[in-house]
């Protein structure tokens, strides 16, 4: 067996190091620096999460590789850890799973609270030809409407960078819990349900398409993705052993919390 030397830590850090780095700076680039440090922190977070459940459950797995992107209006494709080793058993699959997104909402829900006390109401521009606008999932909108009431007809909120950097990671979360194959939504499921869950993963791709084809092209390459890859998900060692209701009420409360953080149309070009 290989030493783990300082050397060779460095040696394998130096890849995940730069790939940081550099999402930074496209980030920063993107939307300033309030956005890059609060977008980087949600990822960061969320990653790092999934990264210390699978040490705790001695699952083999990567440090988080970050993915630049050097445009509008994110600046990144997020980040990803690599998982190399077998799941033991349902329970640690579940806590691996759930623990990424929990970790991502506790940072983007202050982020959109702080960053909407920092964000301006202004009229809608008559020319709207640049204008980006959001759509707004349930738990987005009630935050906003916590902090600024309901506006007026032609007013909107214009989002200072750390709110868009709290939407985007929001946006993240949601993605990562829809209930379909290696997401963190389909280890969740299969958590719950077992190979029963196949059923569910079926219905979510086509759900996903239909919204992809009808509402929001721009879904057309991840839909994609799902019918390659969506369809299977890998059995922990044990698929005997169920969950305990704590983490039954949780993956409940997790679906819930997908349902009122993801928007069909995320963009309004």
């Amino acid at each position: 067996m290989e030493s783990l030397t300082p050397a060779n830590f460095f040696s394998k850090a130096r890849i995940h190091v730069l790939l940081f780095i550099a999402t930074f700076l496209t980030t920063y680039y993107v939307n300033g620096l309030s956005y890059s440090v609060t977008i980087m922190t949600i990822l960061l977070s969320h990653e790092l999460g999934h990264f210390f459940m699978c040490r705790k459950y001695h699952v083999a797995a990567t440090m988080p590789y970050f993915l630049p992107l050097p445009f509008p209006p994110f600046g990144t494709f997020g980040a990803v850890i690599k998982m190399k080793g077998l799941i033991p058993d349902k329970r640690a699959l579940f806590d691996i799973g759930a623990t990424g997104p929990l970790m991502g909402l506790i940072f983007s829900i202050p982020a959109i609270i702080i960053g909407l006390y920092l964000s301006d109401v202004r009229p809608v521009p008559s020319d709207t030809s640049a204008y980006l606008g959001l759509g707004e999932p349930i738990l987005f909108s009630f935050l906003s409407k916590l902090v600024f009431g309901r506006l007026p007809d032609g007013m909107d909120i214009y989002l200072h960078p750390v709110a868009f950097a709290g939407w985007a990671g929001l946006f993240v979360t949601a993605l990562n819990l829809l209930p379909i194959g290696q997401l963190d939504g389909g280890h969740i499921l299969y958590a719950l349900l077992g190979k029963k869950s196949t059923i569910v993963y079926r219905i979510g791709i086509f759900l996903f398409c239909v919204i992809a084809i009808l509402l929001y092209p721009g879904w057309m390459v991840f839909a994609i993705l799902l019918l390659i890859f969506g369809f299977r998900h890998p059995a922990p060692i044990d698929e005997v052993a169920s969950l305990d209701r704590k983490r039954k009420i949780l993956g409940i409360i997790l679906f819930i919390i997908f349902l009122t953080s993801f928007t069909p149309v995320p963009l309004k070009l």
